[in-house]
């Protein structure tokens, strides 16, 4: 049964679920312990089956294992499903060497989605970050080509600035920008959200909880083999800061009966109907939890006060979204 509000992607974009599903950890993430396989496609089925249709995986997700499982889980269902792609990111033995965004590589990627996923056609492709390698206008104008050839239907861009979303925007219509965003980290605020508005360009936004550090469970310090140990914002003093600020959160959250990460996912989908929350998850025990989510209003009261406690600026220190 259906239970999740639709939203166009864009101005003029496909109409999906506002709620987007995020399938990374459903696999192996950066050298970690593989998941439940059967779980992850379980977890994909009941998000379908209650409305969810924006499903978010990338080609170097667990070498391609993120891709199959989609695809098994998209098995007979192709219509019930959008699939959003990101490619680019080269890795080896799990650590990352940097980006591959030439014309001939992105047409080499897509044909080993298509394969790995079972489909004919990616409903949104793309990059999943811009460099200076490559000029944007060789990227975009690839995905234009593949839209062309019924490859693709949607082109979507991940982690760039404002500049190169217009340069991007002016090759061929973006419908999607994927990018972080939460209550730690507004710095799209500034320019990066007007210029996406402007154009008429939909917002998938992920990490809403911050890494973690918004969910009111993290504490300091950190284990010793956690990757978040690379960021600043998890270091010494600025994560006992960090988690000080977070308790703010953790009141209001008692006070309205719900979770501080409900809340903190509660926060991103009330900024527009423009913008999608793009919440992971690797459990189908998670999913009802985070549609409850987008039903939580905030009071006018509310609203202003955790803008307030949660300023730009007010968490200290940085993670990989601030390059």
């Amino acid at each position: 049964m259906e239970t999740i509000t639709k939203i166009n992607l864009g101005k003029n974009g496909p109409l999906v679920s506002k709620l987007g599903l995020g399938c990374m950890r459903m696999s192996a993430v950066w050298g970690g312990p593989t998941n439940d396989e059967n779980e992850g496609i379980a977890t994909i089925q009941s998000a379908l089956d209650k409305g969810i249709n924006f499903l978010n995986t990338g080609d170097f997700y667990g070498s391609g294992h993120n891709e199959l499982l989609v695809g098994k889980a998209i098995k007979g269902r192709r219509e019930d499903a959008f699939i959003s792609v990101k490619f680019g990111a080269i890795f080896y033995n799990n650590q990352w060497l940097g980006l591959d965004l030439r014309p001939v590589s992105i047409k080499n990627f897509i044909n080993y989605s298509l394969v790995r996923l079972g489909i004919d056609t990616i409903d949104l492709y793309q990059p999943c970050r811009l460099d200076n390698s490559v000029p944007v206008e060789d990227v975009v104008g690839t995905v234009a080509d593949l839209i062309k050839e019924g490859k693709v239907r949607y082109l979507g861009v991940s982690e760039i600035t404002a500049d190169q979303l217009r340069k991007a925007n002016s090759v061929h219509p973006v419908t999607a920008l994927e990018i972080g965003y939460s209550l730690a980290d507004r710095q799209i605020e500034n320019d990066l959200l007007p210029t996406a508005r402007e154009l008429g360009i939909g917002v998938v936004a992920f990490a809403n909880t911050a890494e973690g550090l918004l969910t009111g469970e993290m504490t300091a310090p950190l284990s010793a083999n956690s990757y978040l140990n690379h960021f600043s914002r998890f270091q010494g003093e600025n994560l006992i800061r960090n988690l000080e600020k977070v308790e703010v959160l953790k009141q209001m959250a008692r006070e309205k009966g719900y979770t501080p990460a409900q809340l903190a996912i509660a926060w991103v989908n009330t900024q527009g109907d423009d913008i999608m929350p793009l919440v992971s998850m690797s459990r189908r025990a998670r999913l009802p939890e985070n549609i409850e989510a987008m039903k939580i209003e905030f009071t006018d009261s509310e609203k202003d006060f955790l803008a307030t406690q949660f300023a730009p600026g007010a968490i200290l220190g940085g993670t990989y979204l601030q390059r």
